[in-house]
């Protein structure tokens, strides 16, 4: 079933019985109720008898031919939900197909049942703004990254990386499906124009998209699929033994580690670079928040997935939206609502913790504010080493704000934040290998030092292979640990070994 249309309307099994010759529609028939011509695309000539895939000027055509049904089935009315234009949609769009596999059949050229659902799929892709990008999403992925119509590549769970065929026959075209995704973007505005080139949205099938135009030489878009919405802990242990080409996330200590540090409430930012498994690793934090807590998760675009697991009934999920038309008198597009103003909202809707997918402008200084007054709130950040996460929150954290004190800056951070967790992505694709994807470091944030920097206890950091081992025991953190009933002692008896259970599949060997 597509990842767009739920339910997918399908050819029925048993079609109607053959009409006699002189009841089969020709070209030029038309409907008594006024819905014009039966077939209004080009049916001479058709496929050949053994076709097995639509051709897309076929699809396009009966494309356009619904369209034009359904505007005028549609123009009297109201009010249209988009719910009901897409059943109407699909009605109109089953009764196109199945007259131009009838008038097929009639010239002499019958087509198979596959032929004709695919007709269907594609006509249907098309109609609801998917267009040739919805065979792509049939299909298992991780990144779909689209550079003008005709540069398509896929990135396979697996690593291997697939060139396919152009998604649109121009640029503007592929500009036009972008702007119906957004459209149809649930019920957040969302828009892709002249005046806003960029766009960054949850699609229906739960997949991440950020596209641009004008300001790139072409129009360019990347899709993420996040595959595993409902992660455990205990299932990062054992990626390894689930899927070959997965690498285990963390190892039992680490587990047990980050068990109690959500029992103890303690606030965690999680940071990496892009695609190391940040999200991942906070899915599966969110994991142990219990059932009946009323919790409060904040993005741009929907990613978490929090509210739709079934684990957390209670869960809140808000998502910013996007102004339009004119600018108010602060300057913003009117009706603009960034994360700096839903974490203030999230805070006075009595949120415990709140969650937020990602950090990456002036909301970090609500953020840490909020952290301040919170316990159990959780975040992601992008930085390039482990080494420069403090510095990444800082220096963003002074560009929005009118106080240029580092110290200051700091000791917010201190004062916030009790873990840092960093995930390493190691990419070996470029030697014939794959990419891992582990926890390297854990590091405990406990106020500040001569120098104005945060105090910090590594208490998890790089082993032999790279994959986090246990360092030191928390300092500032034990006794709340200990309340959670936590032994932070286990670390010393694991210290630099860990408790990974397989070797890392490494094809470059660590100097």
């Amino acid at each position: 079933m597509s990842t767009f249309e739920q339910p997918r309307w399908r050819v029925p099994d048993d079609g109607p019985p053959p009409m006699p010759r002189a009841a089969r529609p020709t070209q030029n028939n038309s409907h008594a109720n006024g819905r014009g011509a039966a077939l209004a695309v080009p049916i001479s000539p058709g496929p050949s008898p053994v076709a097995h895939e639509p051709d897309y000027s076929v699809i396009r055509s009966l494309q356009n031919a619904v369209s034009d049904e359904l505007s005028r089935l549609l123009a009297g009315r109201e009010s249209v939900s988009p719910a009901d234009r897409e059943a109407e949609g699909q009605r109109v769009a089953s009764r196109r197909v199945r007259e131009y596999v009838d008038q097929q059949r009639v010239n002499g050229t019958p087509l198979s049942r596959h032929y004709e659902q695919r007709l269907l799929d594609g006509v249907l892709a098309a109609l609801l703004g998917l267009g040739r990008l919805d065979r792509l999403l049939r299909e298992p992925f991780d990144t779909i990254t689209i550079l003008g119509c005709d540069g398509v590549r896929v990135e396979r769970p697996n690593g291997r990386i697939d060139v396919e065929a152009p998604i649109a026959d121009n640029d503007e075209e592929l500009v036009l499906l972008l702007q119906a995704l957004a459209r149809r973007a649930g019920g957040t505005e969302r828009a892709l124009t002249k005046d806003k080139p960029t766009l960054s949205m949850e699609m229906p099938g739960g997949q991440r998209l950020a596209a641009t135009y004008l300001v790139t030489q072409r129009p360019v878009a990347v899709i993420r699929s996040h595959q595993i919405l409902k992660v455990t802990l205990d299932e990062l242990v054992t990626l390894d033994q689930v899927d070959p080409n997965k690498s285990a996330m963390i190892d039992p200590l680490l587990r047990d580690f980050f068990r109690a540090a959500m029992r103890a409430g303690l606030n965690i930012m999680v940071a990496g670079v892009p695609g190391s498994g940040k999200t991942s690793l906070l899915r599966a934090l969110a994991s142990e928040i219990p059932a009946d807590e009323w919790m409060i998760t904040m993005e741009e675009a929907r990613e978490l997935g929090l509210h739709k697991t079934g684990r957390h009934p209670w869960a809140v999920s808000m998502e910013t939206r996007e102004g339009h038309g004119e600018r108010g008198p602060d300057g913003r597009p009117i009706g603009e609502i960034t994360l700096h103003d839903l974490i203030p909202i999230g805070l006075q809707l009595n949120a415990r913790r709140i969650i937020v997918g990602e950090v990456r402008s002036r909301e970090i200084v609500a953020m840490l504010q909020a952290m301040g007054t919170t316990n159990g709130s959780l975040c992601t950040i992008h930085a390039r080493e482990p080494g420069l996460v403090f510095d990444r929150v800082v220096e963003l954290a002074l560009s929005h704000r009118d106080e240029r004190s580092d110290r200051r800056a700091y000791l917010q951070v201190a004062n916030a934040l009790d873990l840092v967790v960093y995930v390493t992505l190691l990419d070996e694709s470029a030697i014939g290998g794959r990419k891992h994807r582990f926890v390297s470091h854990v590091i405990e944030v406990g106020g500040l030092v001569e120098d104005g920097r945060p105090r910090t206890t590594q208490l998890f950091g790089p082993g032999p292979d790279g994959r986090a081992v246990p360092m030191h025991q928390p300092d500032r953190l034990k006794q709340q640990l200990l309340l959670a009933g936590y032994d932070p002692t286990v670390l010393t008896a694991h210290r630099g070994r860990g408790a990974w259970p397989r070797p890392l599949p490494r094809l470059a060997v660590r100097p």
